[in-house]
């Protein structure tokens, strides 16, 4: 299940009372060069980089009505020698990260990696984001 972290340090420099719609300009700010990184994992457990993906410009925004920042990541795969299980996207300071899968409607997982994912080496990946403000506003509360 998706995972997030650096949240509280994200608010820790905020001073006043914080609302939704700050806690949305936060987020904003700290994901704006985000990146997305794709692991895949050895017999041994090791965790093996797959892909680095990097925000695409002008693709932030907040959805004020549902109260969600939305974004997409691109870039290219760099190792196709394991299949993908993991991933992080991380801004400068607020990150998530969880189970990933080539397979829709795999059980555990909380990532479709969409028909983007071609496990050539150098092909163009895609995904789209959703960070809940609304969830994360009431996890602080």
């Amino acid at each position: 299940m998706r995972q997030e972290q650096g949240l509280n340090g994200l608010i820790q420099s905020y001073s006043g009372r914080l609302t939704a719609k700050n806690l949305a300009d936060l987020l904003l700010e700290d994901l704006e060069h985000c990146h997305c990184l794709i692991f895949g994992r050895t017999e041994d457990e090791v965790a093996v980089e797959l892909a680095e993906l990097k925000i695409i410009p002008g693709s932030l925004y907040y959805e004020m009505f549902d109260q969600r920042i939305e974004f997409t990541v691109a870039g290219e795969i760099e190792n196709n020698q394991f299949v993908p299980l993991t991933y992080k996207v991380q801004g400068n300071k607020f990150g998530f990260y969880g189970r990933c899968s080539t397979i829709p409607r795999v059980c555990g997982v909380d990532l479709y990696l969409n028909q983007s994912y071609t496990q050539k080496v150098g092909d163009m990946i895609r995904q789209n984001f959703s960070v809940s403000v609304k969830k994360l506003f009431k996890t602080l509360s």
